[in-house]
């Protein structure tokens, strides 16, 4: 004859404590017992020293990963300046220019002068934007407005 075993109440209880555990989502007991006696903790909703979430941090860290790597882009006026004064950056002079915004904007600067070789820039640092270009036989004033910085690469 076969027996079967019966199980004791504790066993049913926990057996029934682990299955509403995983029906209701909580990951752990502290979680459940948290929620039930009044502790707030909520999971994915901690937050650091300054009150930022992990999902806040993470944003930033990567809008700024973006920042950083963006290739600068040239205005229609820009552009133009470069092509009326035959001027033509090489590969080694573009990056120094990417490297020079890229530095102002770690440092804040919005509007900046952006000095390559003998060539000056223009660089509104927010959009990554070339605004002007100009080379040293236009820069014999050596005034230059509307920037907040500059940068010599």
């Amino acid at each position: 004859m076969v027996q079967k075993t019966r199980k004791e109440p504790a066993q049913k209880t926990q057996e029934f404590r682990n299955m509403d555990i995983q029906k209701n989502g909580f990951l752990s007991i502290e979680q459940l017992t948290d929620r039930y006696f009044g502790k707030s903790t909520n999971v994915g909703e901690s937050r650091n020293a300054e009150g930022l979430s992990f999902q806040e941090i993470l944003r930033q860290k990567s809008s700024a990963e973006k920042t950083e790597t963006q290739e600068l882009k040239f205005s229609k006026h820009a552009a133009g300046r470069l092509e009326d004064r035959n001027i033509s950056l090489t590969e080694e002079q573009l990056e120094r220019l990417n490297d020079g915004a890229r530095k102002a904007g770690q440092k804040g600067i919005k509007d900046s002068l952006v000095i390559v070789d003998e060539l000056a820039f223009i660089v509104n640092v927010p959009n990554h934007t070339v605004v002007t270009a100009m080379d040293s036989t236009e820069t014999t004033d050596n005034v230059f407005t509307n920037i907040n910085g500059a940068v010599i690469m």
